[in-house]
């Protein structure tokens, strides 16, 4: 099987020996336009992977900071559709790969099909659905694989072993553990359980481990590391940077905030 962008850039990354950085921003927080400059200053300041949020206005997974921005951006007129045209604009210029985040009535409004070869003209490299069920997992992931996208699943602290091991097999690119049971937000503390959820995933699959949700600081990106994991996602402490900067600092304070996290996925620092 083909290796994907996504595993090709865990792979190096690895071998470079450091973990990913993978920072989530809302597209169109606060305007499209921004967003297209906010991916590219990210890529320059150390992202890895770019988690890219397509905004919903019922976003079960997600915390206030990232329900508000979501809010914001459908306030602006932004949708699937006009997301997919910002980023095909971009591409050419984006060397790293970009995970779409999207919810499960979204992708069902536009058509999995149609989501998935739009998605892959675009430039996207893999889709984080959160709410889709395992069950209903397969029919998209062979949709998306046959667009060269990988489907990324999610394992939480909750998740029953059996259960991780069959998400683990059938999740593609890498698998998104979920730090703390709950929402998307801040927190000033990494639960140290998440360490036992790493070492028991890696005792059943080679894939890259990354964690998110409650990744906040360098810090944090550190403890994760230390931990084993692959890969550091980081959303809500950047997302809050972007509404609370002043109009002309925007780009300047989600760029900054990247370089300082870039500089903890390495042991030496």
């Amino acid at each position: 099987m083909k290796s994907s962008l996504i595993a090709k850039t865990f792979t190096q990354i690895k071998k470079e020996g450091r973990i990913a950085l993978m920072p989530f921003i809302m597209a169109g927080d606060p305007d499209l336009q921004t967003s297209s400059e906010i991916l590219l200053g990210l890529q320059e300041k150390g992202a890895d992977i770019i988690e890219l949020g397509i905004p919903y206005s019922d976003p079960l997974a997600d915390g206030p900071i990232i329900q508000f921005a979501a809010s914001r951006a459908l306030s602006s007129g932004t949708s699937p559709k006009t997301v997919l045209r910002m980023l095909r604009d971009i591409k050419d210029k984006l060397t790293i790969p970009v995970i779409l985040f999207t919810y499960s009535n979204p992708l069902l409004s536009y058509g999995m099909d149609l989501f998935c070869k739009d998605a892959s003209d675009a430039g996207a490299a893999g889709l984080v659905v959160p709410d889709l069920p395992l069950e209903e997992a397969e029919k998209l992931s062979s949709i998306a694989s046959s667009r060269e996208l990988d489907l990324v699943l999610l394992i939480a602290p909750t998740t029953p072993e059996e259960r991780m091991k069959t998400i683990a097999e059938k999740s593609n690119g890498f698998i998104y553990l979920v730090s703390v049971t709950g929402v998307t937000g801040e927190r000033s503390l990494l639960q140290d359980r998440v360490q036992l959820l790493v070492k028991k995933i890696k005792q059943f699959t080679s894939k890259p481990v990354a964690v998110g949700f409650g990744i906040s600081d360098a810090n944090h990106v550190r403890k994760v590391r230390n931990w084993g994991a692959d890969g550091a996602i980081v959303g809500s402490a950047l997302v809050k940077r972007i509404s609370n900067a002043p109009n002309r600092k925007v780009i300047e304070e989600a760029t900054e905030f990247c370089r300082e996290l870039s500089c903890a996925t390495f042991e030496n620092k």
